[in-house]
C-alpha cells in the first residue's frame, strides 16, 4: 500500500492539472490589472448562418459556444453529429434540397467542426485562451477579445476569436439560444435553427483560413454585452460579485494548512521513515480532535443549560 505521503505529495500535481484543464475562469478574468466577470454569459449560446450559394442544396451552419465550460452532450443526437467532449466552440453544418424538400423534413448533418476546446486526451491540444483589451487594437474601442484554440478539422488547426464589445444597454444573453433538448423534456433538437437576427447580441463575422505559415482556420464572432465594458468592470455592481475578504481568508487558510501537512509529512517520512498516522505532524493531536470536539461540545452544552442557575442563591 502506498504511504500517505505519496498521496499528499500528489495533491499539488493534481491541482496543477485541474487548473490547466479549466484554463479560463469567467468570474475572474484579469487583463492589464482590470478584473472582468463574464460568468453571466455562461451557458450554451448558438447562432445560425444560412448559405444558399450552392443550389439546389441549401446549407445552414450553427455555431455554438460556451465561454465558461465545455459544451454538454446532447442526449437525443448521435455522437457522430456533435462535437466531442471538451469542446467549447462547435460548428454543425446541415444541408437539405430546397427543391425536393422545401419543408426541410430531411435535413442531414454534413460536417461537425470542433473549433476550440480542451482535447488533451485525444489530440493533445488545449484551449490555451488569450484575453486582451480591445483598446490594445484601437484606443477608441471598449471591450475584450478572447482567443480560444485546440480544435483540429480537415487537417487544419482551428481557432475562435470572440470580440466582446461594450454595449451598456445589453447583457448579451437577450437572444440566448439553447438547443431545444436543453429546454424540452423530450430532448429533441431543432433541425432548423433560428437564423441570425439583425439585432442579436451575438453575431457571426466570418469563418475561413488565414494567411500565414501555419494552416489554420479562424471563426470570428462579435458579442455585445455590458459585462465587457471597462466602466462596468470598475462599477459597484461588478465588485459585489467578486470574492470578499472572508472567501480569501478561508482559501489562504486552507492552502496554509495543506502546505503544512504536506511539508510535515514529507519531513517525517524522509527523516524518520514514518508510516501511516506517524507521517502527519502532531498526528496524536489530530487523532484526538474528534474527542476534543466532543468534550468541548459537552462543556458548552453544560454551560448553556446551567446558565440560569445562580448556585442555589436567590436574588434579594
Amino acid at each position: 500500500m502506498k504511504p500517505v505521503a505519496a498521496y499528499l505529495l500528489s495533491i499539488p500535481l493534481l491541482a496543477a492539472h485541474l487548473s490547466a484543464a479549466v484554463s479560463i475562469d469567467c468570474e475572474n478574468i484579469r487583463v492589464d490589472n482590470k478584473k472582468f466577470d463574464l460568468s453571466k454569459l455562461a451557458g450554451r449560446h448558438s447562432i445560425s448562418v444560412h448559405d444558399t450559394s450552392r443550389p439546389p442544396a441549401e446549407y445552414n451552419t450553427t455555431w455554438t459556444l460556451d465561454l465558461c465550460a465545455p459544451l454538454k452532450k446532447l442526449k437525443a443526437v448521435p455522437d457522430s453529429d456533435q462535437c466531442p467532449s471538451g469542446t467549447r466552440v462547435c460548428g454543425v453544418v446541415r444541408s437539405w434540397n430546397a427543391v425536393d424538400d422545401p419543408e426541410q423534413k430531411h435535413v442531414q448533418v454534413e460536417n461537425v467542426i470542433p473549433v476550440a476546446g480542451n482535447f488533451e486526451s485525444s489530440t493533445g491540444k488545449s484551449l490555451a485562451p488569450k484575453v486582451s483589451r480591445l483598446k490594445a487594437q484601437d484606443s477608441k474601442s471598449d471591450g475584450l477579445q478572447i482567443e480560444l484554440n485546440g480544435g483540429y478539422y480537415n487537417k487544419k488547426k482551428q481557432r475562435a476569436v470572440i470580440q466582446l464589445q461594450c454595449d451598456k444597454e445589453r447583457t448579451g444573453d437577450e437572444e440566448k439560444r439553447r438547443l431545444a433538448r436543453d429546454e424540452d423534456d423530450d430532448g429533441e433538437e431543432d433541425d432548423q435553427p433560428e437564423p441570425e437576427s439583425p439585432t442579436a447580441s451575438l453575431s457571426f463575422i466570418s469563418y475561413g483560413p488565414v494567411e500565414g505559415k501555419e494552416q489554420i482556420e479562424v471563426l470570428r464572432l462579435d458579442w455585445k454585452t455590458k459585462y465587457a465594458c471597462e466602466s462596468y468592470a470598475d462599477s459597484d455592481e461588478a465588485k459585489k460579485s467578486g470574492w470578499g475578504f472572508f472567501t480569501w481568508f478561508v482559501l489562504i487558510g486552507f492552502l496554509g494548512v495543506a502546505a503544512y501537512l504536506i511539508f510535515g509529512s514529507w519531513l517525517n517520512y524522509s527523516r524518520y521513515g514514518a508510516r501511516g498516522w506517524d507521517l502527519l505532524p502532531h498526528g496524536d493531536t489530530i487523532r484526538d480532535i474528534p474527542y476534543i470536539v466532543k468534550d468541548l461540545s459537552r462543556k458548552v452544552v453544560d454551560t448553556v443549560s446551567g446558565s440560569g442557575s445562580r448556585g442555589g442563591y436567590s436574588a434579594v
